[in-house]
């Protein structure tokens, strides 16, 4: 060669060129990739530990915090990935505890999915969202949300079955005794039909212990311990990813309730050694919750109430405020 490319005749080196920009297929496979580390991320290390990262998704693309209707020129392709990519942050800052900015990662997501025609990816924001609006207290609104999700075509059982899972808890909540239970048994029967050719590509984790946990929820709802007690022992026993903690920590409040004091004890010594490492806020939050009953209730105990402490000790603090900004108001 005759030279070094970057260095001038003199010795004197030259600057760097810039790199060129990145092409829309390009962008878009990064996003595609970015949705698939923020997913493994979730559910091995819990949602806690994947705000970092998707903090760092709004960074790298920045059309996240864009007017939607600037992105009118975009291929479909683009803005599909991106609407996914929003439905995934939006979910975990919902399971971060950080509800308000998942409130607007949603609205984000649903606008993006509607702008390229994307369906599947609504239905699932509106199933994340009325989930959300239910944990924050909200359940008339998770029920209209969920009735949303339906279209003109059956959906899948898997669908269908979540639909009925997210309208069971929210008629629970609204103090309705027989509907819930007829919800989560036509959930259960849905289910039953089993998978389908047209079954989203995001219904992966719609299984057998996802619905056995949220069974045992509703029923804990109502206080229907004889039959909530097992499901939720089954669903928190089953492996799978880091967010179903979640019914571990439903199963340690239905037991303190039901006032099955032994096996509360059994499953906090169970638990506290590995509290610290929880990466679901909405599991944390319940855990603590629940220790705070056993702390304070009047006929547990001492080695429970005890037990209760040691479980809050362990417990992860509050996540902080975020400045994630996935979406303006």
């Amino acid at each position: 060669m005759d030279g070094d490319p970057v260095t001038a005749p003199t010795g004197q080196e030259l600057p760097a060129a810039p790199e060129p920009p990145l092409t829309d297929a390009a962008r878009t496979a990064d996003a595609a990739r970015t949705i698939e580390r923020l997913v493994h991320l979730d559910a091995t290390r819990g949602a806690r530990a994947a705000v970092p990262a998707a903090r760092e998704a709004v960074r790298r693309h920045p059309e996240l915090s864009a007017d939607p209707e600037r992105l009118r020129g975009h291929s479909r392709d683009r803005i599909a990935v991106l609407a996914e990519l929003c439905e995934v942050i939006g979910w975990i800052l919902f399971d971060a505890g950080l509800h308000r900015h998942a409130y607007r990662a949603d609205a984000r997501a649903l606008a993006l999915a509607e702008l390229c025609g994307d369906r599947w990816t609504a239905r699932l924001v509106r199933l994340n969202h009325s989930m959300l609006q239910t944990h924050t207290g909200h359940p008339r609104a998770a029920l209209e949300t969920a009735s949303r999700v339906a279209g003109p075509r059956p959906l899948p059982a898997r669908v269908s079955s979540l639909v009925l899972i997210r309208q069971a808890h929210a008629t629970a909540l609204l103090g309705a005794r027989r509907e819930p239970l007829e919800l989560i048994a036509r959930a259960q029967g849905h289910f039953l039909d089993g998978v389908s050719r047209r079954d989203p590509h995001w219904a992966w984790w719609i299984d057998q212990a996802e619905l056995t946990g949220h069974q045992g929820w509703v029923l804990a709802r109502l206080r229907r311990w004889d039959r909530a007690l097992p499901l939720l022992h089954r669903a928190a026993t089953a492996p799978g990813p880091s967010y179903r903690h979640l019914f571990a920590a439903e199963l340690l409040a239905a037991l303190a309730r039901a006032g099955a004091w032994r096996e509360a004890e059994d499953l906090i010594t169970d638990l506290a050694p590995r509290a610290a490492g929880i990466g679901s806020a909405r599991t944390a939050r319940s855990l603590l919750g629940t220790a705070h009953l056993l702390r304070g209730a009047p006929r547990v105990p001492a080695g429970l109430r005890d037990a209760a402490v040691f479980l809050q000790e362990h417990l992860p603090g509050p996540e902080p405020a975020s400045t994630l900004r996935p979406t303006p108001r």
